[in-house]
Protein backbone atom coordinates (compact mmCIF):
# COMPACT_ATOMS: atom_id res chain seq x y z
CA UNK A 1 0.00 0.00 0.00
CA UNK A 2 1.33 3.52 -1.14
CA UNK A 3 1.21 6.07 1.94
CA UNK A 4 0.06 10.11 0.29
CA UNK A 5 1.06 12.69 2.97
CA UNK A 6 0.30 15.71 0.09
CA UNK A 7 -3.09 15.41 0.29
CA UNK A 8 -5.46 15.22 3.12
CA UNK A 9 -6.11 16.79 6.84
CA UNK A 10 -2.62 17.02 9.24
CA UNK A 11 -3.55 16.97 12.84
CA UNK A 12 -1.71 17.61 16.08
CA UNK A 13 -3.69 16.15 18.37
CA UNK A 14 -2.82 13.67 21.02
CA UNK A 15 -5.76 14.05 23.52
CA UNK A 16 -8.54 11.20 24.84
CA UNK A 17 -10.05 10.99 20.75
CA UNK A 18 -7.03 10.37 19.64
CA UNK A 19 -6.20 7.57 21.87
CA UNK A 20 -9.76 6.17 21.77
CA UNK A 21 -10.16 6.55 17.83
CA UNK A 22 -6.64 4.07 17.27
CA UNK A 23 -8.26 1.94 19.92
CA UNK A 24 -11.86 1.69 17.84
CA UNK A 25 -9.75 1.16 14.40
CA UNK A 26 -7.75 -1.66 15.80
CA UNK A 27 -10.07 -3.42 17.95
CA UNK A 28 -9.82 -6.87 15.38
CA UNK A 29 -6.29 -6.93 15.85
CA UNK A 30 -4.01 -8.81 17.60
CA UNK A 31 -1.27 -7.04 20.11
CA UNK A 32 0.99 -6.33 20.15
CA UNK A 33 -0.21 -3.83 17.43
CA UNK A 34 2.15 -0.87 15.68
CA UNK A 35 -0.25 2.07 14.32
CA UNK A 36 0.90 5.22 12.43
CA UNK A 37 -1.43 8.34 12.75
CA UNK A 38 -1.46 9.62 9.60
CA UNK A 39 -2.78 13.09 10.44
CA UNK A 40 -0.03 13.13 12.41
CA UNK A 41 2.28 12.26 10.51
CA UNK A 42 0.99 15.15 8.36
CA UNK A 43 1.62 17.28 10.87
CA UNK A 44 4.85 15.95 11.71
CA UNK A 45 6.61 16.51 7.94
CA UNK A 46 4.98 19.56 7.36
CA UNK A 47 6.24 21.20 10.71
CA UNK A 48 9.47 20.56 10.43
CA UNK A 49 9.92 21.62 6.48
CA UNK A 50 8.41 25.18 8.51
CA UNK A 51 11.16 24.75 11.27
CA UNK A 52 13.63 24.15 7.99
CA UNK A 53 12.78 27.98 6.90
CA UNK A 54 13.47 26.37 3.04
CA UNK A 55 16.53 24.67 3.87
CA UNK A 56 15.99 20.77 2.00
CA UNK A 57 15.28 18.02 4.05
CA UNK A 58 17.48 14.47 4.18
CA UNK A 59 15.65 11.64 6.00
CA UNK A 60 17.33 9.67 8.48
CA UNK A 61 16.62 6.39 8.09
CA UNK A 62 17.37 4.41 10.70
CA UNK A 63 14.79 6.51 12.09
CA UNK A 64 11.81 5.66 10.27
CA UNK A 65 12.84 1.63 8.64
CA UNK A 66 10.05 1.87 6.60
CA UNK A 67 10.30 2.34 2.59
CA UNK A 68 6.80 3.52 2.58
CA UNK A 69 7.03 6.30 4.99
CA UNK A 70 10.66 7.51 3.28
CA UNK A 71 8.81 7.39 -0.16
CA UNK A 72 5.65 9.34 0.93
CA UNK A 73 8.11 11.97 2.75
CA UNK A 74 10.63 12.68 -0.18
CA UNK A 75 7.63 13.07 -2.41
CA UNK A 76 7.14 16.23 -0.43
CA UNK A 77 8.32 19.40 -1.66
CA UNK A 78 11.32 20.18 0.52
CA UNK A 79 12.63 16.72 1.62
CA UNK A 80 15.61 15.46 0.05
CA UNK A 81 17.78 12.37 -0.15
CA UNK A 82 18.27 9.98 2.55
CA UNK A 83 20.42 9.27 5.18
CA UNK A 84 20.81 5.93 5.51
CA UNK A 85 22.70 3.88 8.34
CA UNK A 86 24.53 0.61 6.33
CA UNK A 87 25.80 0.10 3.52
CA UNK A 88 23.69 -2.86 2.57
CA UNK A 89 20.66 -0.94 3.36
CA UNK A 90 21.94 2.00 1.38
CA UNK A 91 22.38 -0.32 -1.63
CA UNK A 92 18.55 -1.41 -1.28
CA UNK A 93 17.18 1.78 -0.69
CA UNK A 94 19.87 3.14 -4.08
CA UNK A 95 17.02 0.74 -6.42
CA UNK A 96 14.43 3.59 -6.43
CA UNK A 97 16.37 5.88 -4.79
CA UNK A 98 19.17 8.16 -6.71
CA UNK A 99 20.55 10.22 -3.45
CA UNK A 100 21.97 8.39 -0.74
CA UNK A 101 24.50 9.12 1.84
CA UNK A 102 25.76 6.91 4.62
CA UNK A 103 25.91 8.16 8.07
CA UNK A 104 28.66 6.18 9.48
CA UNK A 105 31.91 4.67 8.17
CA UNK A 106 31.82 1.06 7.14
CA UNK A 107 33.92 -2.19 6.67
CA UNK A 108 31.19 -3.94 5.38
CA UNK A 109 33.74 -5.84 2.50
CA UNK A 110 30.75 -7.70 1.15
CA UNK A 111 28.74 -4.28 0.79
CA UNK A 112 31.66 -2.43 -0.53
CA UNK A 113 32.60 -5.14 -3.14
CA UNK A 114 28.81 -4.58 -4.22
CA UNK A 115 29.22 -1.03 -4.40
CA UNK A 116 32.40 -1.31 -6.57
CA UNK A 117 30.56 -3.72 -9.00
CA UNK A 118 27.72 -1.13 -9.76
CA UNK A 119 28.21 1.88 -11.46
CA UNK A 120 24.94 3.13 -10.57
CA UNK A 121 25.15 2.30 -7.05
CA UNK A 122 28.37 4.21 -7.06
CA UNK A 123 26.84 7.54 -8.47
CA UNK A 124 23.87 6.68 -6.23
CA UNK A 125 25.44 6.31 -2.98
CA UNK A 126 27.74 8.54 -1.09
CA UNK A 127 30.18 6.90 1.68
CA UNK A 128 31.15 8.50 4.87
CA UNK A 129 34.98 8.41 6.34
CA UNK A 130 36.86 10.09 8.87
CA UNK A 131 40.13 8.08 8.74
CA UNK A 132 41.84 7.20 5.51
CA UNK A 133 42.25 3.83 6.78
CA UNK A 134 37.96 3.79 5.91
CA UNK A 135 39.36 4.18 2.17
CA UNK A 136 42.29 1.59 2.45
CA UNK A 137 39.40 -0.90 3.45
CA UNK A 138 37.59 -0.14 -0.17
CA UNK A 139 40.55 -0.44 -2.14
CA UNK A 140 41.54 -3.76 -0.63
CA UNK A 141 37.99 -5.21 -1.62
CA UNK A 142 37.68 -3.39 -5.06
CA UNK A 143 41.44 -1.50 -6.60
CA UNK A 144 40.65 1.82 -7.93
CA UNK A 145 41.72 0.81 -11.43
CA UNK A 146 39.20 -1.79 -11.50
CA UNK A 147 35.91 0.16 -10.31
CA UNK A 148 34.02 3.49 -11.17
CA UNK A 149 35.53 6.01 -8.74
CA UNK A 150 33.23 5.74 -5.24
CA UNK A 151 31.66 8.98 -3.65
CA UNK A 152 32.64 10.32 -0.12
CA UNK A 153 32.09 12.39 2.38
CA UNK A 154 34.01 13.73 5.69
CA UNK A 155 32.28 13.41 9.04
CA UNK A 156 33.40 16.21 10.90
CA UNK A 157 32.79 16.46 15.05
CA UNK A 158 30.67 18.76 15.94
CA UNK A 159 30.47 18.20 19.86
CA UNK A 160 31.59 21.23 22.21
CA UNK A 161 34.83 21.12 23.98
CA UNK A 162 34.02 23.79 26.94
CA UNK A 163 34.70 24.03 29.94
CA UNK A 164 32.43 21.24 30.63
CA UNK A 165 34.69 19.10 28.53
CA UNK A 166 33.72 16.84 25.73
CA UNK A 167 29.71 17.42 25.05
CA UNK A 168 27.93 15.71 22.87
CA UNK A 169 28.60 12.07 20.89
CA UNK A 170 31.94 10.43 19.85
CA UNK A 171 31.93 10.21 16.36
CA UNK A 172 34.71 12.00 14.22
CA UNK A 173 38.41 12.05 15.49
CA UNK A 174 38.32 15.55 13.17
CA UNK A 175 37.30 18.83 14.65
CA UNK A 176 39.06 21.61 14.01
CA UNK A 177 39.59 23.13 10.46
CA UNK A 178 42.73 22.35 9.74
CA UNK A 179 42.46 18.69 10.71
CA UNK A 180 39.06 18.26 8.16
CA UNK A 181 41.20 20.13 5.53
CA UNK A 182 44.10 17.85 6.12
CA UNK A 183 41.84 14.92 6.01
CA UNK A 184 40.22 16.29 2.42
CA UNK A 185 43.39 16.88 0.90
CA UNK A 186 44.34 13.01 1.50
CA UNK A 187 41.01 11.94 0.03
CA UNK A 188 41.34 14.36 -2.99
CA UNK A 189 44.62 13.35 -3.56
CA UNK A 190 43.80 9.38 -3.85
CA UNK A 191 43.20 7.80 -6.90
CA UNK A 192 39.15 6.03 -7.47
CA UNK A 193 37.46 8.69 -4.85
CA UNK A 194 35.31 11.86 -5.27
CA UNK A 195 34.78 14.26 -2.49
CA UNK A 196 31.36 15.72 -2.34
CA UNK A 197 30.31 16.19 1.26
CA UNK A 198 30.68 17.26 4.64
CA UNK A 199 28.74 16.77 7.47
CA UNK A 200 28.55 17.84 10.95
CA UNK A 201 26.36 16.33 13.48
CA UNK A 202 25.27 18.77 16.87
CA UNK A 203 24.11 15.68 19.20
CA UNK A 204 24.67 18.07 21.89
CA UNK A 205 21.84 20.20 20.73
CA UNK A 206 19.39 18.39 17.85
CA UNK A 207 19.58 15.47 20.47
CA UNK A 208 19.21 16.77 23.91
CA UNK A 209 15.89 18.36 24.82
CA UNK A 210 15.84 21.80 26.52
CA UNK A 211 12.58 21.35 28.63
CA UNK A 212 12.65 17.96 30.95
CA UNK A 213 12.57 19.05 33.74
CA UNK A 214 15.41 19.28 36.56
CA UNK A 215 18.56 20.45 34.61
CA UNK A 216 17.00 22.84 31.78
CA UNK A 217 19.31 25.98 32.79
CA UNK A 218 22.73 23.53 32.79
CA UNK A 219 21.27 22.12 29.27
CA UNK A 220 19.91 25.38 27.87
CA UNK A 221 23.58 27.39 29.38
CA UNK A 222 25.79 24.54 27.39
CA UNK A 223 23.37 24.35 24.44
CA UNK A 224 23.71 28.90 23.56
CA UNK A 225 27.84 28.35 23.45
CA UNK A 226 27.22 25.14 21.81
CA UNK A 227 25.67 27.00 18.95
CA UNK A 228 27.84 30.10 19.00
CA UNK A 229 30.73 27.87 19.07
CA UNK A 230 29.88 25.50 16.47
CA UNK A 231 28.66 28.35 13.85
CA UNK A 232 32.10 29.78 13.77
CA UNK A 233 33.71 26.50 13.86
CA UNK A 234 31.48 24.93 11.18
CA UNK A 235 31.86 27.99 8.80
CA UNK A 236 35.78 28.07 9.51
CA UNK A 237 35.86 23.93 8.23
CA UNK A 238 33.60 24.36 5.04
CA UNK A 239 35.60 26.72 3.60
CA UNK A 240 38.91 25.36 4.51
CA UNK A 241 37.13 22.51 2.67
CA UNK A 242 35.56 24.29 0.04
CA UNK A 243 39.51 25.36 -0.39
CA UNK A 244 40.54 21.85 -1.46
CA UNK A 245 37.44 20.48 -3.15
CA UNK A 246 34.47 21.66 -4.77
CA UNK A 247 31.34 20.05 -1.94
CA UNK A 248 28.09 19.51 -3.75
CA UNK A 249 26.24 19.53 0.17
CA UNK A 250 26.92 20.51 3.40
CA UNK A 251 24.96 18.74 6.14
CA UNK A 252 24.06 19.78 9.60
CA UNK A 253 21.62 19.47 12.37
CA UNK A 254 19.28 17.27 13.29
CA UNK A 255 15.15 17.01 14.40
CA UNK A 256 16.04 18.97 17.78
CA UNK A 257 17.60 21.98 15.69
CA UNK A 258 16.09 22.41 12.70
CA UNK A 259 15.65 25.85 12.97
CA UNK A 260 19.42 26.73 14.72
CA UNK A 261 21.25 24.75 12.06
CA UNK A 262 19.07 26.23 8.77
CA UNK A 263 20.26 29.68 9.93
CA UNK A 264 23.77 28.80 9.20
CA UNK A 265 24.95 29.93 6.22
CA UNK A 266 27.49 27.08 5.74
CA UNK A 267 25.13 24.50 5.45
CA UNK A 268 23.20 23.36 2.72
CA UNK A 269 20.98 20.72 3.83
CA UNK A 270 19.76 19.47 7.07
CA UNK A 271 19.01 15.99 8.27
CA UNK A 272 15.90 14.84 10.46
CA UNK A 273 13.70 11.78 10.99
CA UNK A 274 13.03 10.91 14.97
CA UNK A 275 10.69 14.19 14.48
CA UNK A 276 8.53 12.10 11.91
CA UNK A 277 7.21 9.45 13.76
CA UNK A 278 7.93 11.17 17.02
CA UNK A 279 8.98 9.67 20.21
CA UNK A 280 8.37 10.66 23.11
CA UNK A 281 11.99 11.67 23.58
CA UNK A 282 11.33 14.48 21.69
CA UNK A 283 8.30 16.07 23.85
CA UNK A 284 10.93 17.58 25.74
CA UNK A 285 11.84 20.47 23.45
CA UNK A 286 10.49 24.40 24.12
CA UNK A 287 10.79 24.65 20.11
CA UNK A 288 8.72 22.44 18.96
CA UNK A 289 5.84 20.05 19.84
CA UNK A 290 5.70 17.02 17.57
CA UNK A 291 2.60 14.84 17.47
CA UNK A 292 2.28 11.28 18.35
CA UNK A 293 2.45 9.93 14.79
CA UNK A 294 3.46 6.33 15.97
CA UNK A 295 2.60 4.24 18.81
CA UNK A 296 1.81 0.59 19.57
CA UNK A 297 -0.72 -1.56 21.87
CA UNK A 298 -0.28 -4.09 23.90
CA UNK A 299 -3.01 -6.05 25.72
CA UNK A 300 -3.47 -6.87 29.49
CA UNK A 301 -3.61 -10.43 29.64
CA UNK A 302 -3.19 -10.23 34.13
CA UNK A 303 -4.47 -8.94 36.94
CA UNK A 304 -2.03 -9.72 39.72
CA UNK A 305 -3.42 -7.23 42.14
CA UNK A 306 -6.54 -5.06 42.35
CA UNK A 307 -4.03 -2.21 41.27
CA UNK A 308 -1.58 -3.35 38.58
CA UNK A 309 -2.62 -4.69 34.72
CA UNK A 310 0.12 -6.51 33.47
CA UNK A 311 0.43 -6.42 29.48
CA UNK A 312 2.06 -8.79 26.91
CA UNK A 313 5.30 -7.54 25.63
CA UNK A 314 6.40 -4.04 25.98
CA UNK A 315 10.58 -3.83 26.29
CA UNK A 316 10.69 -2.55 23.22
CA UNK A 317 14.13 -0.45 24.80
CA UNK A 318 15.38 2.30 22.73
CA UNK A 319 19.57 3.18 22.05
CA UNK A 320 21.37 4.98 24.59
CA UNK A 321 22.14 4.42 28.51
CA UNK A 322 19.80 2.43 30.08
CA UNK A 323 17.53 4.70 31.30
CA UNK A 324 13.94 5.19 32.85
CA UNK A 325 13.87 7.54 29.73
CA UNK A 326 14.81 5.17 26.73
CA UNK A 327 11.75 2.38 28.09
CA UNK A 328 8.36 2.91 26.08
CA UNK A 329 5.75 5.09 28.11
CA UNK A 330 2.17 4.28 28.48
CA UNK A 331 0.03 7.12 27.73
CA UNK A 332 -3.78 5.33 27.28
CA UNK A 333 -5.18 5.18 29.53
CA UNK A 334 -3.45 7.77 31.39
CA UNK A 335 -2.25 7.25 34.72
CA UNK A 336 -0.43 4.38 34.44
CA UNK A 337 3.52 4.01 35.35
CA UNK A 338 6.09 0.54 34.86
CA UNK A 339 7.57 -0.59 38.05
CA UNK A 340 10.79 0.08 39.52
CA UNK A 341 11.82 -3.17 39.87
CA UNK A 342 10.59 -4.25 36.71
CA UNK A 343 10.33 -1.65 34.13
CA UNK A 344 9.00 -2.86 30.07
CA UNK A 345 9.15 -6.82 29.79
CA UNK A 346 10.67 -8.25 26.93
CA UNK A 347 7.44 -10.60 27.82
CA UNK A 348 5.18 -8.82 29.90
CA UNK A 349 4.92 -5.74 31.55
CA UNK A 350 3.15 -5.13 34.69
CA UNK A 351 1.32 -1.14 34.89
CA UNK A 352 0.47 -0.02 38.09
CA UNK A 353 -1.81 3.67 38.55
CA UNK A 354 -5.42 5.00 39.14
CA UNK A 355 -6.11 3.50 35.27
CA UNK A 356 -5.12 0.15 36.00
CA UNK A 357 -7.74 -0.52 38.94
CA UNK A 358 -10.33 0.37 35.78
CA UNK A 359 -8.00 -1.75 33.15
CA UNK A 360 -9.80 -5.77 32.73
CA UNK A 361 -8.18 -8.49 30.50
CA UNK A 362 -8.30 -7.95 27.32
CA UNK A 363 -8.30 -4.12 27.42
CA UNK A 364 -5.60 -2.55 25.01
CA UNK A 365 -2.94 -0.12 25.95
CA UNK A 366 -1.25 2.23 24.04
CA UNK A 367 2.58 3.18 24.24
CA UNK A 368 4.97 5.58 22.67
CA UNK A 369 8.38 4.30 21.99
CA UNK A 370 11.07 6.69 23.02
CA UNK A 371 13.66 7.63 19.42
CA UNK A 372 11.70 6.13 16.12
CA UNK A 373 13.46 3.60 14.77
CA UNK A 374 13.45 0.76 17.38
CA UNK A 375 9.65 0.19 17.07
CA UNK A 376 10.05 -0.60 13.64
CA UNK A 377 12.79 -3.06 14.47
CA UNK A 378 9.54 -5.31 16.79
CA UNK A 379 7.13 -5.35 14.26
CA UNK A 380 6.81 -6.60 10.52
CA UNK A 381 4.47 -3.85 9.73
CA UNK A 382 2.57 -0.23 10.86
CA UNK A 383 -1.09 -0.18 10.90
CA UNK A 384 -2.45 3.17 8.92
CA UNK A 385 -5.28 5.02 10.90
CA UNK A 386 -7.05 7.96 9.29
CA UNK A 387 -10.08 10.05 9.91
CA UNK A 388 -10.46 7.50 13.00
CA UNK A 389 -10.44 4.25 10.31
CA UNK A 390 -8.23 1.53 9.72
CA UNK A 391 -6.57 2.32 6.00
CA UNK A 392 -4.48 -0.55 5.46
CA UNK A 393 -0.77 -1.10 6.33
CA UNK A 394 2.55 -0.76 5.28
CA UNK A 395 5.80 -2.98 6.21
CA UNK A 396 8.35 -1.93 8.05
CA UNK A 397 12.30 -3.30 7.04
CA UNK A 398 11.78 -6.09 9.38
CA UNK A 399 8.39 -7.12 7.24
CA UNK A 400 10.14 -6.95 4.24
CA UNK A 401 12.94 -9.47 5.33
CA UNK A 402 15.33 -6.64 6.04
CA UNK A 403 17.62 -6.33 9.40
CA UNK A 404 20.44 -3.99 8.54
CA UNK A 405 21.55 -3.36 11.99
Amino acid sequence: MTLDLLAGPASADAGPAYWRALTTATADLPGAVAVIGVEALRHNAADMLVRAGGVPIRVASKSVRVRAVLDAVLALPGYRGVLAFTLAEALWLAEDHDDIVLGYPTVDRDALRMLAADERAAARVTLMVDDIAQLDIVDAVAPPEGRPSIRVAIDADASWRGPLGHIGVRRSPVHEPAEVSQLARRIVARRGFSLVGLMMYEAQIAGQGDATGSGDAVVRWMQRRSVAELADRRAAVVAAVRGVSDLEWVNGGGTGSLERTAGESAVTELTAGSGLLAGHLFDGYRAFTPAPAAAFGLDVVRKPVADIATVLGGGWIASGPPVASRQPLPVWPTGLRTLAREGAGEVQTPLQGPAARELAVGDRVWFRHAKSGELAERTDRYHLVEAGALRGDVPTYRGEGKTFL
